[in-house]
């Protein structure tokens, strides 16, 4: 089994007026760099999600692989889940730029719940809900998203339902908190500060 990540920093930040999210500054150190520390030690190898000029995370050492035709957070995961597939990876865990909180038992806990599931995906799950962008998907899955896509498919949860995900649940309702504008961002800030 060989597990690659995957970070999505496609989106449009248009809660955060419209700035390159991934790039934010978080207790002094881009959002990306955060999610990243959580991510990286629990894969093997970390690709990110994005469109545009791929130099801007030059300073992360990850590739960058863009969408073929953008349609939100699935057309990044299909992109990245080909990559990954033609790298030798069997299995690739997906996770939003936005959510520097990951746990550090995220992957251990997805595969866990995959082992449920019938063709193996698995999302994260906590007591307000769930968290589908962040998930566990084989690498085989991705003929049925590109289908799901061309026929018009963008929401995750109606593709993660249809295919019967498991759930996987984490106590922490802050791992998987979303930084959506710049109150959460502060707050965020404030969550660091108090853990330091």
């Amino acid at each position: 089994m060989r597990i690659f990540g995957v970070i999505l920093a496609g989106g449009e930040g248009r809660r955060m007026g419209g700035v390159d999210k991934a790039l934010l500054s978080l207790a002094g150190r881009p959002l990306i760099a955060h999610v990243l520390d959580r991510l990286s030690p629990q894969v093997e190898r970390v690709l990110i999600s994005a469109n545009g000029d791929p130099a801007r995370f030059a300073a992360f050492g990850c590739e960058v692989v863009p969408d073929a035709a953008p349609k939100g957070p699935l057309s990044g995961i299909l992109a990245a889940l080909n990559r990954a597939r033609e790298l030798g990876a069997t299995h690739l865990v997906s996770t939003p730029v936005d959510t520097p909180f990951l746990p550090g038992d995220l992957v251990p806990q997805l595969l866990l719940a995959a082992e449920g599931a019938p063709e193996g995906l698995a999302l994260a799950k906590t007591a307000d809900g769930d968290h589908p962008a962040t998930a566990l998907w084989p690498v085989g899955i991705a003929p049925a998203l590109a289908d799901h896509l061309a026929g018009g498919g963008a929401k995750v949860t109606r593709f993660t339902d249809a295919h019967h995900a498991a759930r996987a649940s984490f106590n922490d309702p802050r791992a998987f908190l979303n930084l959506n504008t710049r109150e959460d961002l502060a707050a965020a800030e404030a969550l660091l500060r108090g853990a330091a």
